[in-house]
C-alpha cells in the first residue's frame, strides 16, 4: 500500500508540473492560474490516494500491461480527482470572471500532469 510520504512527494510533483504548465498556457492571470493549479493538482491526487489508503484500495494499484503507458486505475484517479479539485480552484478563484471555456482546459491540462507524474514517476 501506499505511504504517506509517497503520496506527498506525489502531490508535490503534481503541483510543480501542473503550475509550470498552466502558467505557460494562460494569458493573463499567469501567476493565480499557475498558483490555482498547482494547488488543485496536488489537492486531487492526494485525496485520491487517501481514499485508497483509507479503504486498502491495493488492486487500483495494477499497471496495465502496456509498455509506453502503463497506467493503472489510482494512476487515472489522480488525473481525474486533480481535474474536479483544479476546476474548482480556478472557477472560483484566479479566474471566477473568466468564462468556462478557458478554465477547463487548464484544468485537464492539470489533471493530465498529475496523471503523468504518477504514470512514471512514482
Amino acid at each position: 500500500m501506499i505511504g504517506w510520504a509517497t503520496i506527498g512527494y506525489g502531490a508535490a510533483l503534481s503541483a510543480l508540473l501542473a503550475g509550470v504548465l498552466v502558467a505557460l498556457a494562460t494569458r493573463g492571470h499567469r501567476f493565480g492560474a499557475g498558483l490555482g493549479a498547482a494547488a488543485g493538482a496536488a489537492a486531487g491526487p492526494l485525496a485520491w490516494n487517501a481514499i485508497l489508503r483509507a479503504t486498502h484500495g491495493a488492486s487500483f494499484f495494477t499497471d496495465a500491461p502496456v509498455a509506453v503507458l502503463p497506467a493503472s486505475w489510482q494512476d487515472t484517479g489522480s488525473g481525474v480527482f486533480a481535474i474536479a479539485a483544479t476546476m474548482v480552484v480556478l472557477g472560483l478563484g484566479p479566474l471566477a470572471g473568466e468564462p468556462a471555456r478557458r478554465v477547463v482546459p487548464l484544468s485537464v491540462l492539470a489533471g493530465l500532469a498529475a496523471f503523468v507524474v504518477d504514470v512514471y514517476l512514482y
